[in-house]
């Protein structure tokens, strides 16, 4: 009985071994993972599916995050943005810094959303007169050049510097400003749980002073009302603070400054409300007409005038607001008043 189906599968095999061939074929060519990725032209999000707060306020319109789709290229995806003018190809080494692994630009842009809906928390609490009590603030590096001269590492948690405990990127930076080139700067990180003594010299970098790596910041923070945050693995980055920032006031105060309308944007904000540049905003505003959105928030400055030349080269019907404050997209707002 063995024999005669050993047989019956080798006919089979036998006779269609093209296809099969085929099938294998196909399946890594749509599987295999080139060292290239591809931005594409992304959509929006309503940000009111992204956190939930006690007892908000009704919001009639909505606000929305811009995106970009990056996605890590295939032969067949490589084949068709080489033929999109809309789609743009990156090696990896854009994306993935020399001296830096996947998993350290996974862990940066997930503690800058952190950060980033932190700061928009205590921008609009503080704007419609709410409570926000920061109980812990903790400071990791998300960066280091190549450059560098340290054994610090991507995930530490900085704790002292020099025997002194630290209290804010400002002490860290006059310790390094009063601190000769070659000379060591000594930290106390923990990494993986245990405290390790490590090291920085100051070096001259883009013609400053530092040690050349990048510091982030992760609060503890109790609000009231009480806010939470929904947001898929997937999700990353800072640049949705500003609007976040602007749909927390809105549930916290009784007037709706959507005034009815779908508001659409991009930019960080900080603690102070400035509102930063952010990448991607060719496709960020090509994924916002798509969508049939007529208006873009975008900081103002390289960000606003790259979205201005796009739309007049391709003649996009949409409004596009430069924002350098949260005050700024609270006025630009109020002219939207029926």
């Amino acid at each position: 009985m063995l024999t005669k189906l050993y047989d019956n599968i080798k006919k089979i095999i036998y006779e269609n071994y093209k296809l099969i061939l085929g099938f294998f074929v196909l399946l890594i060519l749509f599987t295999i993972k080139l060292p290239f990725y591809i931005n594409t032209p992304g959509g929006v999000i309503d940000i009111s599916k992204k956190i939930k707060i006690d007892t908000p306020y009704e919001i009639k319109g909505s606000f929305n995050f811009a995106y970009v789709t990056e996605i890590t290229a295939t032969i067949p995806t490589l084949i068709v943005a080489y033929f999109n003018k809309e789609w743009d190809i990156l090696k990896k080494e854009e994306i993935v810094y020399a001296n830096e692994t996947l998993e350290d630009v996974y862990f940066r842009k997930h503690l800058l959303l952190d950060e980033a809906n932190q700061n928009a928390i205590l921008v609009a609490y503080r704007y419609a007169n709410k409570e926000v009590k920061i109980i812990e603030e903790k400071l990791y590096i998300t960066y280091i050049d190549i450059e560098s001269k340290t054994n610090l590492k991507v995930g530490d948690e900085l704790l002292e510097i020099n025997d002194q405990v630290i209290i804010d990127r400002t002490q860290i930076n006059n310790i390094i400003q009063n601190t000769e080139i070659g000379t060591k700067i000594y930290f106390k990180v923990k990494r993986n749980d245990k405290i390790i003594d490590c090291y920085a010299e100051p070096i001259i970098l883009e013609e400053k002073k530092m040690i050349g790596i990048i510091i982030n910041k992760k609060r503890k923070m109790e609000t009231d009302p009480p806010i939470e945050f929904n947001f898929k693995e997937s999700e990353s980055g800072p640049s949705g603070g500003l609007m976040m920032a602007l749909t927390i006031y809105n549930y916290l105060i009784p007037e709706d400054i959507t005034h009815g309308y779908d508001i659409v944007g991009t930019g960080t904000i900080d603690e102070d409300g400035n509102v930063g540049s952010i990448g991607g905003i060719e496709y960020k505003l090509r994924g916002i007409v798509k969508a049939k959105k007529k208006n873009f928030l975008v900081p103002a400055g390289e960000n606003y005038e790259e979205a201005m030349k796009l739309k007049n080269k391709e003649n996009f019907d949409i409004e596009i607001i430069p924002i350098s404050t949260f005050d700024e997209a609270l006025e630009y707002l109020e002219t939207l008043k029926k």
